[in-house]
């Protein structure tokens, strides 16, 4: 059975996406929405697709069994609930909102209806993760410290801290859905942001650009998460590490390490998480078996309320409790 597949956003990566269900087979890629309908042809001329400007359009016009989602994350609620109400599944792309007030409602609609998600925490996906989860799965870890360090993005609603939510809540998810993922859930968070460099240097800055986490997990472990937004292009640093008495497991998204007992082994990414997030969430479309998706809206969002307490934190200069 051929699966009729929507999207909406017009930008880079709903690109990413479309290019891999068009080389998917039994996948027609038939409609896309932009923020205008001309947007939404430009895009989905290249795939044959029919362009719209509103959901609502989109839906009365065609039967489609599932929707992806990639809009920034001022942009979420109405596209959700137009697909809720219709019983759509969807696939959806971090983080789930800029604060937790649009996507906690959403989450009582979908968890009524038992409506199919999967949020794009494509991380979960790698051989590698997968591979660390198993090697952490006889250790007690001792610390784990994370980071993503780069440079600020060039669009103007990532800069402003209503629209975007921050580095932490927009990008440095990846690293805080890992810690969640491998280790278990956060307890309390205590967050210290600051502003040193980016707004001087750019108009319409109201984004931290330098930050540190400090989390507490259920398990009893401490961890660290640090971000900033202040380096030149091309320079840069993302991963998670994990200490203990065994060794060190330190994972980037190009190659895990895993020293322990005085030998050293590496293990290069193979694969491609995106293919597999996709094919994890169109498999259940199918057959209504959710057991290979990572991440579904549920799982989003307690990453969501993780990196909006850290904001929360910095912003009152106390711990928060979860």
């Amino acid at each position: 059975m051929t699966l009729n597949i929507g999207i909406v956003g017009t930008g880079w990566f709903s690109k990413v996406h479309a290019d891999l269900l068009a080389g998917m087979e039994d996948v027609n890629l038939a409609a896309v929405c932009g923020s205008s309908k001309a947007k939404g042809e430009e895009m989905a001329r290249p795939y044959g697709a029919e362009g719209y400007g509103e959901i609502t359009d989109m839906l009365d016009a065609h039967k489609l069994d599932a929707v992806y989602i990639c809009v920034p994350p001022q942009s979420h609620g109405a596209i959700e609930r137009a697909l809720i109400k219709r019983e759509i599944p969807f696939f959806i792309e971090k983080p789930l909102g800029s604060s937790t007030e649009i996507p906690a409602s959403l989450l009582q609609e979908i968890k009524e209806k038992n409506l199919l998600t999967s949020v794009g925490y494509h991380f979960r996906y790698q051989e590698n993760i997968q591979r660390l989860k198993a090697a952490l799965a006889g250790d007690k870890v001792g610390m784990i410290v994370g980071q993503w360090m780069g440079g600020m993005p060039g669009v103007a609603w990532w800069r402003n801290q209503e629209q975007s939510g921050g580095q932490f809540t927009e990008q440095t998810t990846h690293i805080v859905d890992l810690l969640r993922y491998l280790s278990g859930e956060v307890t309390e968070v205590y967050g210290l942001f600051g502003n040193r460099i980016m707004h001087e240097k750019h108009d319409g800055v109201t984004v931290a650009d330098v930050g540190t986490v400090s989390l507490k997990l259920a398990s009893g472990v401490i961890a660290n998460i640090s971000n900033t937004c202040v380096l030149p292009d091309g320079v840069g640093r993302s991963g998670i590490s994990f200490y203990n008495d065994n060794g060190l497991l330190d994972w980037n998204p190009e190659r895990l390490l895993e020293s322990r007992g005085g030998s050293s082994e590496e293990y290069v990414n193979t694969g491609n998480p995106y293919l597999r997030e996709s094919e994890a969430f169109l498999h259940a479309v199918r057959t209504g078996d959710r057991s290979r998706i990572l991440s579904d809206y549920e799982d989003g969002y307690k990453t969501l309320k993780v990196t909006c307490a850290a904001f929360e934190s910095a912003q009152s200069g106390l711990p928060v409790k979860l």
